[in-house]
């Protein structure tokens, strides 16, 4: 898939925001936190581009899981992850 040069926008931003949170709820109901954690952050760091009326369009489940949920599990108050050591 070719990444577009100009930034979404409109409906197409708002539906992006829809398919990441997506993705990284996906993630996380597979236990998968790391890759959970990367796609939340895209998603979050879109959804704070959007207005008020487009984050109005995103539906209220994946609003919520987005802003307070996970914010509980990945928050920055939380601990961050730790890299794995190799085992000798």
């Amino acid at each position: 898939m070719a990444k577009s040069e100009e930034p979404l926008t409109g409906e197409a931003l708002v539906k992006e925001v829809c398919r990441r949170i997506r993705v990284a709820r996906s993630y996380w109901d597979a236990h998968n936190n790391a890759a959970c954690r990367g796609e939340r952050e895209k998603a979050l760091a879109l959804y704070n581009t959007l207005t008020k009326e487009q984050k109005d369009q995103i539906p209220q489940q994946l609003r919520v899981w987005l802003r307070y949920r996970s914010e509980k599990y990945f928050g920055a108050h939380r601990t961050p992850p730790k890299s794995k050591r190799k085992s000798k």
